[in-house]
């Protein structure tokens, strides 16, 4: 009955029931026949062909195959006719395709189901309706839009070029006009050609037209005619001129000035009047007093009141006029509405007709139904009878077999007898089948079947329709419930429309009075005008005489300050004497530069002499990279003169400036309270008028002579002070002498070793003076080259070691900022080394061992690499011996390599992977078939499948050449297992004592080579160790052709992220003007990186990319700061890996436009000021400029990697490979770069692709992952029901395919380490790889022969966003491949995958484990003076070491671990170092303070912190009268401590809280105190008073303090506990290790961290503060990892007994509860561990007696005793531990818990640790380790 009463709402359920047929014991035995009269949807005569088309269905009629298929029918191929599907559009359709013909109501398409452009409708569900014209803005009166679509119930348009909008209801940005407006059109602005040149489009009016922002001098609504003041034609010829008429009008057309002078007029009848001179001059002073009148007039109306009046007029003027628009504008929306309402209404009377149909339809069907219910009846009835007549069959036989067998027995029959009798009986049998009444009852039997199973396949296929069409009723309901509320809505516009009319109307009443109102009000203004006039007249005269005072002060205001400066000057000037005194290295560093610039010099005429035989300049390279090395040593030994200098002159004067801050601050504050009484002066003259000249002058003169005497005063100091020769200063640079004299000793090797550059580079610059186009001295230049690399070389090890050496030189003062530039350089000279594109000939007997530039784990299971070729062909070795070595990159055992040779006349790529060789040969292009020019070459690996490429180009045109060869492993090995100790990589040929393999151990190759990349990096045969019989003189490189292979290569230059190029005044090429402008064109698939920087000063110009999308942000010295453009729209996406067009317009000196592809994308408006700069930095920029003060502006200080093109300046080009500071970058953008081969994911991510191949038949593929988590999926892939996935569980590797589990026994590969994954399946097994470790299971199911290898089919990385079991990954995939039947096997680009969603595809953040940094010492630590020789075991005031406090966690390096748990359970930590945070107070508190404590008080600690505020050590006596203090200030350490009443604070300039390690010491003692940071920054200040009286007592504070303490010396901001790690911590030499008490600190951990509270091994625990409390009901929810598997997790206690506690026990979750009755409990046991590395959830709920229990779901509780006199406590709640005091003997737990805990909530209120009454022990707030 459920059946039948769902009828009613199905209708296309009537068309399929055409087919079913009654049984043939039915009595009708026909056709259901259908009524389809009632469709209002299709003509009468189209109802006539369906149902003639339904009775040829339903009585299976053929049409024979010569005659025609009637109307509405085609024939197929097979003969047979079809009905036609084109949803009632069309009458006919072609035979054969049965392509519809002549498609009705607006539709197209072979089956008439699309609407054609311009028009949108549904016509292929339900019945078709038309295709109406798209609504943009307005169907059919006013469309606009080349084609339209609907999304999310909506309709948008796709306008034509002159419209936008969303319903194309405006006009595109160059157009005007009103498209809502019916007949109305969007024209072009028309501005004459005069509007802004450097706008994609003319700026006009977008309704009225009129043209803003005329230019040329023009004006009018097209900027037609030449602006007041000019003349000319400003349209054609666009000439306007400036009026000659001195200021004068003019013709507009002409010039000629229209002001005459007077002329007096002849040949008239008046007579003539003789004027004398005196009339002219009256009449010409009336004239001027015209002028004067008119000019007052317009000057008080712009001062007057009624300023605000005729504003106030404009005002409503405009608003009337707003209105009017708006009004207009609300009138086309209102016939817009009504035109939608009124199609609104058509659909919804289509909608009512369509269901009254359904209705009846249903009705219908629901008849029909029950009568096929009532024959189903019938016929199960019959089959029940069937069954029972057949089942008494049955019995019968088995009664006439026993019959039978006890008649034998009776009569005592022979067998013989028995079996003739059975034969007889056989023939009876079937004599009875044969005759007539049995046969016809078996035909209508077999009849009966037939018709049974027909009817029942009908039935269940009528089902199955039955439910597709139950299904989409929620879909018509839904849309009719949408058109509804569409209804609703436009009602509610149409009335809000109407008050907006009414309220106008009002509005435009009460402006009409208020206009008249304020005309009145105008006449009176007009009459007070000449009031203000004689007002003004009065105020001038009283002002003359106050002015002239005033400018008699300026003027002695000014002299005050230039005094006041001068002060300041010589303050400056002896501050630069001190620090030049203080830092001598400063002056070291500044002649090292100065000799740098020396031999840039020398290098640029290098550089021009080299220009006309090096075309590429890439030779030059070579010779530029020996330059960088010379200059080092010549640095260093500049340097070192300049020491010798800076020490003698030191000795004499150094710290005679003591005390000059203190004199030039009380003079400085003399001068500046001459400059208050100066300026008390002025406001004295402004205020009381009366004040006499001579009065002021006498003020002046007293200033002057004071001031002279405090000059004198000062200079007399100044004389006095620069006699003082203290003798601490001398015994300080005593000892800086001997630092540098081991400095100068150090440096000598190096001098050494770089003399003979400094010679080759006189003697190249000498060679190449008169050079004349002679080859020799170009092979000369190459041939030093070479070997000044190759000295460098040499020299490089120990040029580092004594690097190192004079780095730990200590103290002094910026040597370690020298050096690490030196260490810049050469990775600079490395870099550009590597990128000199030059090839090297080889004779047969030479070899280059290259420095491969990168790690060889990367090489591990995708190798690729890239060269350019030519051979020697005249050579006779050659052609005696043509099989020849070429490259070999492996181990030196030859084993684990690849290798490159020239046999039998084919390139022959080998490759060994620890097995047999591979030998994959190009035959396909002989070697004797060569050009006799480059040809390039590449060779690729990925796991066990190699390539070979050749591609040789064509010198006359772009065609190219290309061959390929492929070949694999047929072994197990599918990794390159190169040892980095180990492993060579020869070019050419091999040193003699180097053994190949037999396969590559051929001769040497003759010819030239030129390495291009290894895998993504540019590499360079310059780059190398050795070399072995190079002679450039005898053998000079050969010049290749760079336009080969890719015509690109002459404008692209590549970035790798380390190089950068400089243009130096820009201004060469161009000038910046009312628009300047840059362009470049960019091509990455990086994330991040810099494109463009300016710097001038504080001022700066940046270009960034930033999540691959731009971030421009620029300060020009605005008075309000930088100003930031940023695409935070994502209108561009620039790191697709295609090249993107930027430009930036400056407008006006006040605009900023950027403009992607010729796409505006945003701009902004900024102070008007021109740009301050001449240079710019492309690509990328120096690390000291990176680092500066325009650091904090940046996104990033990455380097830009990828490709640029076409860099312009004012539409000037620049070769930025030609500009003289460019380092770092070369021609070409090798696509090899530009692909994104890895990937990264933050478990939440993920990238999909597809592909035809199913992974079920045949497949192969593989990827390298890389991760520290535990679990997560690394590959998702699906068919059906069939899934194939790859996991991580637990640190394990899982394969799972079609319910086949494949998983590894090892269990570490989340170690941060690169591991590769193959995953083959075939017929017969699966198998998985994991770094050559191979496991497999058979495969279970071998014929698939169903699945469809064309469908294309999804798969997943790093996670899928269907729902599965496992969570996304976290970490780096890599060199992923498969086996596709669409491509080759070769590394996936993820740049090309379909979906990317949050995934990274440049780079890997993922870092290596962490190592702990055990008995180790930084480099910069420091140790007290004298503290090596002292034995601290028998001192008296030795800091002792009770066995309370934190314990050590550095005892080994394998940690202890629960053997139930998976982390460990102390995280790796750095020994001796804690962190602080979390909690405001935060603290290590020790109680011994040494005797000797108040004469001397020296500490030594290491911090590190990002945090701006903060204390870190803290002692004070009972009263903190006598205190000492170290704490941060806005990033600056501030050393700080009382002398007697006086606070002595000595503070950093620099800021210290970048993340970085830092020692600091600060001591006290006799009269001075000394903070020394880095052990290169000393900062003293002196102090009166006795020492003696200075006294404290214990506690000492390290990190924090205890509430209230503190907060009487220091500011509050620093007061709040320090947020870092600090360690090392020394008191007068001794090292303090064991607090007394301890407080939310917890050891300072390596690696990554999250969210969560910390709870360590040594104990702790969090108390909650009044306002959470666990009563009679309560609920506590939170997410706990534990690492260990038993402990305390929540403990509540009551003064009566009562007690709630949570504990965990061997992996067992129990809570455990005394209500005053008796304890009762609950507990729940997971299937998995609880301490599987994992967030795990835990919920407590309590209503008075029973209590639940929730572990990730798995639920129990109890119900315990209930307790009449409850009464609900408020008492303290323990987290994480408890003291022992407070635990019962019946708590079988007692050890605190250990891990993390996170989302602490009680009764749904979020619980804040950071706000808990008490943090006790090694806890860590907010802070939890993730490994």
């Amino acid at each position: 009955m459920a059946l039948i009463s769902a009828w009613p709402l199905i209708s296309p359920i009537l068309f399929f029931l055409r087919c079913f047929s009654c049984s043939t014991a039915s009595s009708e035995g026909g056709v259901f026949q259908f009524d389809i009269e009632g469709s209002s949807a299709v003509s009468v005569q189209e109802a006539t062909i369906i149902r003639e088309q339904q009775q040829a269905v339903a009585t299976g009629s053929w049409v024979p195959f010569a005659e025609r298929c009637q109307e509405g029918f085609y024939r197929t191929s097979s003969g047979k006719c079809s009905p036609c599907n084109c949803n009632g559009n069309a009458k006919s359709c072609l035979d054969g395709s049965g392509v519809c013909v002549d498609c009705q109501r607006n539709t197209t398409g072979q089956h008439c189901e699309q609407c054609p452009d311009g028009f949108i409708g549904d016509v292929v569900r339900g019945v078709p309706t038309f295709c109406e014209p798209c609504p943009c803005p307005l169907p059919a009166l006013a469309n606009f839009a080349v084609s339209c679509y609907r999304k999310s119930g909506s309709v948008r348009c796709v306008c034509q070029e002159n419209y936008a909008g969303p319903n194309c209801e405006r006009c595109a940005p160059g157009y005007y006009g009103n498209p809502l407006l019916i007949g109305s059109t969007c024209k072009k602005c028309d501005c004459s050609g005069n509007s802004d040149p450097n706008l994609i489009f003319e700026d006009c009016d977008e309704v009225t037209g009129q043209c803003r922002n005329c230019l040329h001098h023009t004006t009018g609504f097209n900027c037609e005619r030449c602006a007041p003041g000019y003349y000319g034609d400003a349209r054609f010829s666009k000439n306007c001129t400036e009026c000659n008429c001195g200021g004068r009008m003019c013709d507009s057309q002409t010039g000629e000035c229209l002001a005459d002078s007077p002329e007096v007029s002849t040949g008239t009848d008046c007579p003539t009047i003789s004027c004398d001179k005196c009339i002219w001059d009256l009449t010409d002073d009336i004239r001027l007093a015209v002028l004067a009148i008119d000019e007052s007039k317009s000057t008080l109306l712009s001062i007057s009141t009624g300023v605000a009046a005729q504003k106030r007029l404009n005002d409503l003027n405009l608003t009337s006029t707003h209105l009017q628009v708006a009004m207009s504008n609300k009138k086309n929306l209102a016939v817009l509405w009504t035109s939608q309402v009124d199609g609104t209404a058509d659909e919804m009377n289509a909608f009512l007709r369509e269901a009254t149909t359904l209705d009846e339809q249903g009705n219908e069907a629901s008849s029909k139904g029950l009568l096929v219910q009532k024959e189903t009846m019938e016929t199960n009835n019959r089959a029940t009878q069937l069954v029972q007549q057949l089942s008494n069959i049955r019995d019968d036989i088995e009664e006439i077999s026993s019959k039978m067998k006890y008649y034998a027995i009776q009569q005592e029959l022979s067998p013989e007898e028995i079996a003739q009798k059975l034969s007889m009986a056989e023939k009876m049998l079937n004599e009875i089948k044969l005759r007539k009444p049995f046969t016809n009852q078996r035909q209508l039997a077999d009849e009966e079947e037939n018709a049974a199973e027909e009817l029942l396949q009908q039935v269940e296929e009528f089902h199955e329709r039955y439910n597709d069409t139950r299904s989409l009723v929620s879909d018509v309901l839904e849309q009719l419930s949408e058109q509804d509320v569409r209804l609703s809505d436009l009602e509610e516009a149409l009335d809000q429309a109407l008050d907006y009319v009414i309220k106008t109307d009002d509005l435009n009443k009460e402006n009409t009075a208020s206009l008249q109102k304020h005309e009145k009000q105008h006449e009176k203004i007009k009459e007070q005008i000449d009031e203000v006039n004689s007002t003004l007249l009065s105020a001038t005269t009283i002002l003359a005489g106050p002015q002239k005072i005033n400018s008699e002060l300026s003027e002695v205001i000014k002299n005050a300050s230039g005094f006041y400066a001068e002060i300041d000057g010589a303050k400056k000037e002896l501050q630069e004497k001190l620090a030049n005194l203080s830092l001598f290295d400063d002056d070291l560093v500044e002649k090292a530069m100065h000799h740098a610039h020396n031999l840039r010099r020398l290098a640029d005429e290098l550089d021009r002499d080299l220009y006309g035989v090096d075309t590429n300049g890439l030779v030059q390279r070579a010779i530029n990279a020996s330059n960088v090395y010379e200059n080092i040593a010549n640095y260093i030994e500049e340097a070192n003169k300049a020491a010798l200098l800076a020490m003698n002159t030191t000795n004499r004067v150094n710290d005679a400036a003591i005390g000059i801050d203190t004199q030039i601050t009380y003079h400085k504050g003399k001068s500046e309270e001459l400059l208050r009484q100066a300026m008390e002066l002025q406001w004295t003259a402004d205020d009381r008028n009366d004040l006499t000249i001579v009065d002021a002058s006498r003020h002046v003169n007293g200033t002057l002579a004071r001031m002279n005497a405090l000059r004198s005063q000062l200079m007399r100091a100044i004389t006095k002070m620069q006699s003082a020769e203290p003798v601490e200063a001398r015994e300080r640079l005593e000892q800086a002498k001997l630092k540098t004299a081991e400095a100068v000793s150090a440096t000598m090797t190096v001098t050494q070793a770089t003399t003979p550059m400094d010679e080759n580079v006189r003697m190249w610059s000498q060679n190449l003076q008169d050079f004349q186009h002679n080859s020799a001295a170009y092979d000369s230049a190459v041939h030093s080259a070479g070997d000044a690399v190759k000295k460098l070389t040499e020299v490089f090890p120990q040029l580092l070691d004594n690097l190192r050496r004079v780095e730990q030189k200590a103290p002094a003062n910026n040597i370690s900022s020298s050096i690490q530039r030196i260490r810049e350089l050469i990775a600079q000279t490395r870099s550009v080394a590597s990128k000199v594109q030059v090839s090297m000939m080889f004779g047969g007997q030479s070899a280059v061992e290259v420095n491969p530039k990168i790690n060889v784990e990367e090489l591990k299971s995708f190798t690729s690499m890239s060269l350019y070729i030519k051979l020697q062909k005249d050579n006779p070795q050659l052609a005696a011996s043509p099989d020849r070595f070429i490259l070999y990159l492996g181990n030196k055992n030859a084993k684990n390599y690849i290798g490159l040779a020239i046999k039998n006349d084919n390139l022959v790529y080998i490759y060994n992977l620890g097995g047999e060789d591979v030998e994959i040969s190009l035959d396909a292009k002989p070697v004797s078939t060569w050009p006799s020019y480059f040809s390039i070459i590449k060779i690729e690996r990925i796991g066990r499948h190699g390539k070979v490429f050749l591609t040789v180009p064509s010198l006359s045109s772009t065609a190219e050449e290309k061959f390929i060869k492929k070949g694999e492993v047929l072994g197990p090995g599918s990794l390159l297992n190169l040892e980095p100790e180990n492993s060579v990589f020869y070019v050419g040929g091999v040193p003699p004592d180097f053994k190949l393999p037999p396969s590559l151990n051929l001769p040497s190759f003759i010819g030239c080579l030129e390495l291009a990349t290894l895998n993504d990096e540019v590499i360079s045969l310059y780059n190398f160790k050795h070399i072995y019989n190079i002679d450039t003189t005898t053998s000079p490189p050969c010049a290749r052709n760079k336009l080969a292979f890719t015509q690109s290569r002459a404008v692209s230059y590549f970035f790798d992220g380390s190089g950068y190029a400089l243009a130096r005044n820009i201004e060469r090429r161009g000038r910046f003007s009312q628009v300047t402008r840059f362009d470049i064109e960019v091509r990455t698939p990086t994330d991040n990186g810099l494109i463009l920087l300016m710097i001038n000063g504080s001022m700066f110009f940046s270009l960034e990319m930033h999540d691959g999308f731009l971030y421009l942000r620029y300060d020009f010295g605005f008075s309000t700061g930088p100003v930031l453009l940023e695409d935070t729209l994502k209108k561009a996406q620039i790191n697709d890996a295609k090249f993107h067009e930027i430009s930036i317009i400056y407008h006006n000196s006040k605009k900023m436009i950027l403009v992607v592809d010729r796409r505006h994308i945003k701009s902004v408006d900024n102070e008007r000021t021109a740009m301050p700069f001449t240079d710019i930095y492309i690509g990328g920029a120096p690390a000291e400029i990176l680092h500066s003060s325009v650091s904090s502006h940046l996104a990033g200080t990455i380097g830009f990697k990828g490709c640029m093109k076409g860099f312009q300046f004012q539409k000037k080009d620049f070769n930025l490979l030609e500009e003289p500071g460019t380092l770092g970058i070369s021609y070409g953008c090798p696509e090899d770069s530009l692909m994104s081969r890895k990937a990264y994911f933050n478990g939440e991510s993920f990238i999909a692709s597809s592909q035809k191949a199913s992974l079920f038949s045949e497949f192969e593929g593989g990827f390298n992952f890389r991760t520290l988590q535990p679990s997560g999926l690394l590959f998702y892939y699906s068919e059906e029901s069939d899934v194939l996935s790859i996991l991580m569980d637990r640190g394990a590797v899982v394969l799972n395919a079609s319910g086949i589990k494949i998983q590894t026994a090892d269990r570490n590969y989340n170690d941060g380490k690169t591991h590769f994954i193959i995953t083959s399946v075939t017929p017969e097994r699966y198998e998985l790889t994991v770094d050559d470790k191979k496991q497999s299971k058979k495969n279970p199911v071998k014929d698939r022969a169903g699945i469809s290898l064309d469908s294309i089919k999804k798969f997943y990385f790093g996670g899928s966003p269907l729902r599965t079991q496992q969570a996304n990954f976290t970490g780096c995939i890599s060199n992923a491949y498969f086996t596709r039947s669409d491509q080759e096997v070769e590394v996936e680009d993820f740049q090309q995958y379909s979906e990317k969603v949050q995934a990274s595809l440049y780079g890997c953040p993922v870092e290596s484990p962490p190592v702990a940094l055990l008995h180790k010492k930084r480099k910069n630590s420091s140790k007290a003076k004298g503290s090596h020789n002292k034995k601290m075991g028998r001192d008296k005031d030795r800091i002792s070491q009770p066995a309370t406090g934190l314990k050590k966690l550095y005892q080994e390096v394998n940690m202890q671990k629960d053997p139930q748990c998976y982390l460990p359970m102390n995280p790796k930590a750095i020994e001796h170092a804690y962190q602080f945070g979390g909690t405001a107070n935060s603290r290590q508190e020790f109680d011994h303070i040494p005797k000797d404590f108040s004469k001397r008080a020296q500490f030594s600690i290491n911090l590190k912190t990002h945090s701006s505020h903060g204390m870190i050590f803290y002692v004070s006596d009972q009263q903190e009268t006598n205190f000492m203090a170290l704490f941060v200030a806005h990033g600056r350490l501030i050393f700080m401590f009382n002398a007697g009443h006086q606070k002595i604070r000595i503070k950093s300039q620099e800021k210290y809280n970048d993340g970085l390690w830092h020692n600091v010491i600060f001591i006290r003692e006799k009269n001075i105190g000394r903070l020394i940071i880095d052990g290169l920054r000393v900062l003293e200040e002196s102090f009166g008073g006795n020492a003696n009286t200075w006294q404290v007592t214990k506690p000492l504070y390290i990190g924090g303090v205890a509430p209230g303490k503190a907060v009487k010396n220091i500011q509050i901001n620093s007061v709040y506990s320090f947020n870092g790690c600090l360690s090392n911590l020394h008191l007068n030499e001794r090292s303090i290790t064991s607090a007394s008490q301890t407080f939310s600190v917890t050891p300072c951990f390596e690696g990554p961290s999250e969210a969560g509270t910390y709870f360590s091994s040594e104990g702790g625990y969090v108390v909650l503060d009044e306002s959470f409390s666990l009563g009679l009901k309560f609920e506590v929810v939170f997410e706990i990892r534990p690492r260990s598997s038993s402990g305390i997790l929540l403990h509540g206690h009551s003064v009566n007994g009562e007690y709630l506690n949570m504990h965990m026990r061997n992996g067992q979750v129990t809570v455990k509860l005394n209500n005053g009755i008796r304890d009762f409990s609950t507990s729940v046991t997971l299937k998995q561990s609880l301490c599987d590395g994992r967030w795990h959830r835990i919920a407590v709920i309590r209503d008075a007696n029973v209590v639940q229990l929730d572990v990730d779901s798995e639920v129990n509780h109890v119900v315990g005793p209930l307790n009449p006199k409850a009464i609900d406590h408020r008492e303290p709640v323990f987290i994480g531990g408890v003291p022992e005091s407070l635990l019962t003997s019946s708590l079988t737990t007692r050890n605190s818990f250990i891990g993390c805990i996170r989302n602490f909530m009680i009764d749904e209120k979020p619980v804040s640790f950071s706000k808990a009454a008490l943090v006790s022990g090694a806890v860590s707030i907010n802070t939890c380790p993730a490994a």
